[in-house]
């Protein structure tokens, strides 16, 4: 199975706890490998099985509370 990576702009990530979060989130996913957090740039980049739609990404940080563009 290939592995993707997609990167998300999310303005609210501002901090550590909001990192925590986010991988928390996102590691609940079937397909996700790995989550990475920059707080500074404001963004998360998810690798991921080709299973894992842009939109389920977006929607499982949505209801983290994080929405992401």
């Amino acid at each position: 199975m290939n592995t993707q990576q997609t990167t998300l702009s999310v303005p609210s990530v501002v901090c550590g706890g909001c990192a925590s979060a986010i991988k928390k989130a996102l590691d609940n996913l079937r397909g996700v490998n790995q989550v990475d957090v920059d707080t500074a740039a404001k963004t998360v980049t998810v690798k991921h099985t080709e299973r894992v739609p842009r939109q389920e990404i977006v929607a499982a940080l949505d209801r983290a509370g994080f929405p992401a563009s």
